[in-house]
């Protein structure tokens, strides 16, 4: 009776976390997710600044310097993420965490006491650097520690943490910008307001740094470097101790045969030098960037300026990053509630389309322009339209391509790569954001129209890709990868066909 009672007990644990994600698991997942929160603090509180710092630093006149200011971070963000999975092999996942925290906080207090646009920018790329380390290591350890069957919702929550960064970022300047009067005005001590925001991103390094120094060790880096009972600790506080001995049976193996293997675990391939795979993690990482969505949070403002919205009142220009900041955080809870219930590529096939849609109406929208005494502007409904279908893109991503990228990241290469290949398709992805950035203000003046029929089309061939290249990773252990094959058919293949059909 005692048996039965036990088992009916253990049948009602493992019931539970099926049901309920084991709060350990998320507390550790949130922690290292903080490092998303880093980068989309940083990508948006300069957003705030940039007008001061061209006042400041005479950059009216060079708008490709001042554009390289905003950008430049995201240069040492693909210098950061390409060397972070090399350092965290060596080192630990844990210790490169706060390596990325101390960089970005010394990067914070940096850009706020700069006297030129030249030591701002060092300071920018110093954060980046922070940045990239984070942007790596967060989906890496979460994909090491999360049990499979909820791994792709706690994946998701890097872009949950990015999205809320954003909107804490836009947030926290409107406070000072309102506080001061504007950006370029005195506030605490006479420091300028701009000043001040950068200052603020000191607090979630601060926060981020002392959370990452109370998480354990991935346990598989522990058992690859001999440490077998304090592996076994760690997978004993994130999963039922009935499988905590299976788990680390199937680690023990994967790492023996990397070790006999050691001669395959390069990169090299034959297609263009490298292994599949490892272009598979590489496009993911460019189509999520090439789709144009930084340009919706970095150019926001010259955005709806550009077609006639009344963005030189603060009022209207808030309301519009606001709602979009929050719809992008809210839309990211779709993904985190069924990425493990629909799979990754159905999700993926979904966002695509929607973003193709979304894009093309932006284009026809702008492709209506007037001008206006001189300045263009959308006549009719179409300025509206134009509003509604860039929120409708934002859906579309921050509910798909946006937290999925991360969580195929940390899941789809062979555990003898993931370090490295993590790492160059993370470069690749800041590469591609820093492309974009730079580019959007020559392709705006050069045509609106032409520039997001151009996003529509990457969004399009996004489509193609995951179709025809990404493999489905849903309920498989981490062991497992390394005989991934993409399934056209099937469930896959009758969604991706139902969804052109609809379209």
């Amino acid at each position: 009776m005692s048996d039965t009672a036990g088992t009916t007990r253990s049948g009602e644990t493992d019931q539970s976390l099926q049901r309920k994600l084991n709060r350990k698991v998320i507390a550790l997942s949130i922690s290292a997710a903080l490092g998303g929160f880093l980068f989309g603090f940083d990508s948006s509180v300069i957003n705030g600044a940039v007008d001061a710092i061209k006042s400041d630093f005479g950059l009216d006149q060079l708008p490709f310097l001042a554009g390289f200011a905003v950008a430049s971070a995201l240069l040492g963000c693909a210098i950061g993420a390409y060397f972070a999975g090399r350092i965290a092999d060596r080192l630990g996942r844990i210790p490169v965490m706060l390596i990325g925290a101390a960089l970005f906080l010394i990067s914070s207090i940096g850009s706020a006491f700069a006297f030129s646009v030249t030591d701002l920018i060092l300071w920018r790329v110093l954060g980046g650097l922070g940045i990239g380390i984070a942007s790596v290591i967060a989906p890496a350890y979460i994909a090491e520690i999360a049990p499979k069957r909820v791994r792709g919702s706690l994946g998701s929550l890097q872009q949950l943490a990015i999205t809320l960064g954003i909107f804490a970022a836009l947030l926290s300047d409107a406070i000072l910008a309102n506080a001061a009067g504007d950006a370029n005005s005195p506030l605490f001590f006479g420091a300028d307001a701009w000043r001040w925001m950068f200052v603020v991103c000191a607090v979630p390094a601060i926060v981020y740094g002392l959370l990452a120094w109370r998480l354990p060790e991935s346990p598989r880096f522990l058992a690859g470097k001999g440490r077998h009972d304090d592996a076994r600790a760690v997978l004993a506080s994130v999963m039922p101790r009935a499988e905590v001995d299976g788990a680390l049976d199937e680690i023990e193996t994967s790492l023996r045969e990397d070790k006999e293997n050691a001669r395959t675990a390069s990169l090299r391939g034959k297609l263009f030098g490298l292994l599949p795979v490892v272009w598979v993690g590489i496009l993911l990482s460019m189509f999520q960037q090439l789709v144009g969505i930084n340009v919706i949070f970095y150019y926001s403002t010259s955005l709806w300026s550009s077609v006639g919205f009344d963005t030189g009142n603060a009022g209207t220009s808030l309301t519009i990053s606001v709602v979009t900041a929050v719809v992008n955080v809210l839309v990211t809870f779709v993904a985190i509630f069924t990425v493990d219930k629909a799979g990754r590529r159905p999700l993926l096939l979904i966002g695509s389309i929607g973003m193709v849609v979304s894009l093309g109406v932006m284009a026809i929208s702008f492709a209506q322009s007037v001008q206006v005494n001189g300045n263009p502007s959308l006549p009719g409904a179409w300025g509206p339209i134009a509003l509604v279908a860039a929120n409708l893109f934002v859906i579309s991503f921050g509910a798909t391509w946006g937290p999925l990228v991360w969580v195929l990241l940390g899941e789809i290469f062979p555990n003898r790569i993931r370090g490295k290949a993590l790492g160059i398709a993370a470069a690749a992805q800041w590469l591609t954001n820093f492309a974009v950035t730079e580019t959007f203000p020559a392709l705006s003046a050069f045509s609106l129209p032409f520039t997001y029929g151009m996003y529509a089309f990457f969004a399009l061939l996004s489509f193609v890709f995951v179709f025809f290249a990404v493999p489905e990773t849903k309920g498989r252990s981490l062991e497992s990868m390394d005989d991934l094959k993409v399934d056209r058919g099937g469930r896959a293949a009758k969604a991706a066909a139902a969804l052109k059909a609809s379209a």
